[in-house]
């Protein structure tokens, strides 16, 4: 795991009301979080921009010092190249996977072993309850 900076993240979409609006926050390295709150109120936009799917209109997300977003110097570095993964709240990203293969696929493009694989991907089946694959 790595450190986690958010600031001023801002999205606004066709509306012109902002769904995230200046959100700034701090994940330290092996810190496990939470974003908590009612629906429509920018939970799921603040993980897309923090994963790549959505771009921000303002602000900065940063790993480990490395900004991978930074709006003002149009710094926007692409989801496959932030070595983040994201469940989404739908049953897969994949819908023919299963939840385990879900979970292993960005493992199998960092070229990771079998053996890691199966261990990570095992224990974000013991945090999400997943079901086990045999590909493994």
């Amino acid at each position: 795991m790595a450190k986690l900076e958010i600031s001023d993240l801002t999205k606004i979409y066709e509306d012109k009301i902002p769904v995230v609006d200046n959100i700034n926050l701090e994940i330290e390295e092996n810190e496990f979080a939470t974003i908590v709150g009612p629906s429509g109120c920018g939970k799921t936009t603040t993980l897309r921009m923090i994963a790549g799917f959505t771009e921000p209109q303002k602000g900065i997300i940063s790993i480990d010092g490395q900004e991978i977003v930074n709006k003002e110097y149009n710094i926007f570095i692409p989801p496959e190249r932030r070595e983040i993964g994201m469940v989404f709240q739908t049953y897969a990203v994949w819908p023919h996977m299963d939840v385990f293969n879900n979970v292993a696929y960005p493992l199998k493009l960092r070229k990771e072993d079998k053996k890691t694989i199966k261990k990570d991907a095992q224990r974000n089946k013991r945090n999400t309850k997943a079901y086990e694959s045999d590909n493994y």
